[in-house]
Formats: structure tokens, C-alpha cells, sequence
């Protein structure tokens, strides 16, 4: 299993929390997710570049699709000095993000070598998505994969301006679900829709429907 989550460039550790959390999914330990998280044995390796931002952030849902993935790895941070390298490693390498000449995830056929296919998937709002691009400008250089409109969001805590938008783990799932068809990826979801659940419970359906009943957010996430 490789899972690592190496934290490169980022601020100082934040203030103790106020409650023990679960050092693996972040979570209040009175919430933790561990065990809805099931891992399921992907062929391409899924790097997650995530903005220091979302690092502590409630509702990360980045580090929760790494937690579900055999092959993956989190970088967090802005600018990566080795991530030139890490793409070198790789005989096809792909980043998932909209933008000129993004094409739908095709199946990859040939997975028999283990370093054949790497996914870079930025974490973070559309803005601070973008900055991670221009801080590395190897992704430029990189094929893009783009998602194709699919059913609505389960994101119900954050909401958007585009009706396509998904959270980031929802996107790296219905990614992985293209390149490698023979994989069902649908469990990585599961502590994903349990999180939202317990946000939901939480603030109370009074207060859920008086904040997200399709007010405009200030800002889109990615």
C-alpha cells in the first residue's frame, strides 16, 4: 500500500484543537471516519497537490480519497521542487483540471507496469487550484483530463456557481471510474457521504436549509 501524506511548504502547525482529533482522517475523534473508509486497490497512482488551506479544513475531502486508494500520495503545499521528478518516474502522467485541449478520461489499457499512470489532481478553491498551477509550471506541460456532466454533486455543505461542479474526491472517483472500468470505486465514497451527514446533524436541518437552500457562495471549490 502506498499512502503517504507529506506536508511540503506549509504554514506553522496550528493551534492545538480544542477536542482530539484522529491523526488519520482529521476528524474529531468523536467523528472519525476510519472505519466507513474501505481501501480499494487502484492501478494509477493519484497525487493529490492540496493547498495548505485545506489541510485542517472540515471538509477535506482530498485526504479522504487518498485514505481510499492503495496507490496515492498528498502533497501539501504551493510550489513543489520535486515534482519534476516525480512526474519523471511516470510513463504517463495526466493532470485533472478544465482548461484548453481537456479531454474525457479514456480507459488506460496497459497496467502492467507499476509506474505507468499517475494522476495530479490539485485540491483546493478554483483560485487557489490555479495558484498551485502557476507555482509549478511542469503541469502546464501536462495533458488535461476534464470531467464530462454527470449526476449532481453530494457536496450539499459547499455550494457553487457551476452547476457541474464536484468535490475533490467525487472527481478523482468518477476519473479513476473511466481510466480503469473494471474497478468499482464507488466505496471510496462512503465516508465522504457519511462526513456530510454528520455536518448536516450537527447544525440541524433548520439551520442546513437556511444556509444551503441555493444561496450563492463567495466561492467556488474545486
Amino acid at each position: 500500500m502506498i499512502l503517504r501524506f507529506t506536508q511540503l511548504n506549509s504554514p506553522l502547525n496550528p493551534s492545538p484543537p480544542s477536542r482530539p482529533r484522529c491523526e488519520r482522517c482529521l476528524r474529531p475523534a468523536s467523528h472519525c471516519l476510519c472505519a466507513h473508509v474501505r481501501t480499494v486497490a487502484n492501478r494509477t497512482h493519484v497525487l493529490l497537490l492540496q493547498h495548505p488551506s485545506e489541510y485542517r479544513h472540515a471538509l477535506n475531502t482530498g485526504r479522504l480519497a487518498a485514505l481510499g486508494l492503495q496507490r496515492s500520495q498528498v502533497l501539501v503545499g504551493e510550489h513543489f521542487p520535486d515534482l519534476d521528478a516525480i512526474v519523471a518516474e511516470y510513463h504517463s502522467v495526466f493532470l485533472l483540471f478544465p482548461g484548453d485541449g481537456a479531454v474525457a478520461p479514456q480507459p488506460l489499457v496497459d497496467h502492467t507496469d507499476p509506474n505507468m499512470a499517475l494522476l495530479i489532481v490539485p485540491d483546493g478553491t478554483w483560485r487557489k487550484a490555479r495558484k498551485i498551477l502557476y507555482a509549478n509550471p511542469i503541469l502546464a506541460t501536462l495533458p488535461r483530463l476534464s470531467l464530462e456532466n454527470g449526476p449532481p454533486s453530494s457536496y450539499r455543505l459547499r455550494q457553487t456557481r457551476e452547476p457541474a461542479a464536484v468535490s475533490t474526491i467525487e472527481a478523482v472517483v468518477r476519473t479513476l471510474a473511466r481510466l480503469e472500468p473494471d474497478q468499482d470505486f464507488s466505496s471510496v465514497l462512503t465516508p465522504f457521504n457519511v462526513l456530510i451527514e454528520q455536518q448536516i446533524q450537527a447544525m440541524g436541518m433548520d439551520v442546513y436549509g437556511r444556509n444551503y437552500g441555493g444561496l450563492p457562495a463567495s466561492e467556488e471549490r474545486n
